[in-house]
């Protein structure tokens, strides 16, 4: 397809909901997307202008893309990437967004983890690694019950859970190592830590202008895979301070522009430890879809990508979201019920397209928002409500 040369050319890597919004904010700005996945019909793919097929794990393919569609800004939207050719990519002039150091260094949690912990000195929960049984027998015994199992390299929660006792260990191990995105088969074991809630901090690091931060977002997760957000999320200053310098310390060791989550724990005596990163709109911020912030953060990321002014960042209203999940396995879309939704005054439904489901599989997202000072609580209730509503 023919192009007006003077546009900028985006090669999206994964198309999944956080990436259809992501286009969807580029195309209001003129900008060319090429969204690429392992399936077609993936949501971003629906609103972009091209697409490519193929698993992003295979190297050749998608140097193949690449060498095709010739564009000046990779965009990253999933960790299961061939990142070696990432770095080859940028060293020709290609902007990977927000590095290829970024992107390699977070596609597991080993890397960010250690350079979390074991380079910066933030404040992480204990951890071990393990690539067998007896390693990961070994660390359980270590850091004791109860304790949390994740793959090094997942996404929305896959293969992550908890472990209560010996019993529960072989369970967990197979569970870690099935729910493996990529080719990296080890799990991290860590201190379950006694938090008090969960926040995700958007953190924006640009250019030619400061890093800059958005209101924190509180969020839940079940079994690792975010359920529902709010922002703002209420938080001291002091605890807001220590969060805002471990974003920006780990933003800057890792280098690029864009739009990062960056997760925390706050635990019931006020302390912030640093939980993990995403370089990349997070699930939690389409809390921001909801007319909570004056820029969402895919116009945040945009922006950032492009060098773009970011003038400032506003709270603009309270806000919630609550996902819409599938009931059943099936390999076609859920019909889909709007009308309760629509009776309710400052509530939006984002459906994210997908073309099959499985039970529990992210379909879309109810936004509630109101006033700031509103009340935060019955806002997420609400949200909750009408999210089940969706679908019959």
């Amino acid at each position: 397809m023919e192009t007006n040369k003077a546009m900028k050319r985006i090669m999206l890597l994964g198309s999944g909901e956080l990436g259809k919004e992501f286009v969807i904010a580029a195309k209001r700005a003129g900008v060319y997307v090429i969204a690429c996945d392992r399936y077609d019909n993936a949501p971003a793919m629906q609103v972009a202008d091209e697409r490519e097929i193929f698993s992003m794990l295979d190297g050749d393919a998608l140097e193949a893309a690449v060498r095709k569609h010739h564009p000046d800004i990779i965009v990253p939207e999933i960790e299961a990437i061939r990142t070696e050719r990432l770095f080859d990519f940028e060293k020709e002039g290609i902007q990977v967004v927000p590095s290829a150091r970024a992107v390699n260094y977070t596609m597991n949690r080993r890397a960010i983890r250690d350079l979390a912990s074991k380079e910066l000195g933030l404040r992480t929960a204990k951890y071990f690694y393990a690539k067998t049984f007896d390693e990961f027998k070994k660390a359980a015994d270590e850091i004791g019950f109860p304790c949390v199992v994740k793959p090094l390299m997942s996404s929305s929660g896959h293969g992550q859970s908890y472990v209560h006792n010996d019993d529960e260990l072989k369970a967990a191990f197979t569970e870690a190592m099935e729910g493996s995105r990529g080719d990296v088969k080890e799990v991290i074991i860590e201190e379950f830590i006694d938090f008090d809630s969960e926040f995700t901090l958007l953190t924006v690091t640009q250019k030619n202008a400061p890093t800059i931060f958005c209101p924190p977002i509180g969020h839940i997760q079940k079994s690792g895979d975010y359920r529902e957000s709010w922002q703002p999320y209420h938080i001291s200053d002091e605890a807001l301070k220590k969060a805002e310098h471990m974003a920006n310390e780990v933003t800057k060791a890792l280098t690029g522009y864009g739009l990062w989550g960056v997760e925390f724990f706050m635990t019931k005596k006020g302390e912030v430890i640093f939980s993990e990163l995403s370089p990349r709109p997070h699930d939690t911020g389409m809390v921001t879809l909801g007319h909570t912030t004056n820029l969402s953060e895919f116009e945040l990321h945009l922006r950032a990508i492009m060098g773009w002014p970011i003038p400032a960042i506003h709270l603009e209203h309270y806000g919630c979201s609550a996902v819409v999940l599938a009931k059943e396995d099936a390999d076609h879309a859920p019909e889909y019920n709007l009308v309760e939704a629509l009776r309710e005054d400052r509530t939006r439904v984002r459906i994210f397209g997908k073309p099959d489901q499985h039970v529990n599989r992210r379909m879309g997202v109810v936004l509630c928002y109101g006033e700031v000072g509103d009340d935060i609580n019955a806002l997420r209730e609400k949200a909750k409500r009408v999210a089940a509503t969706i679908i019959k």
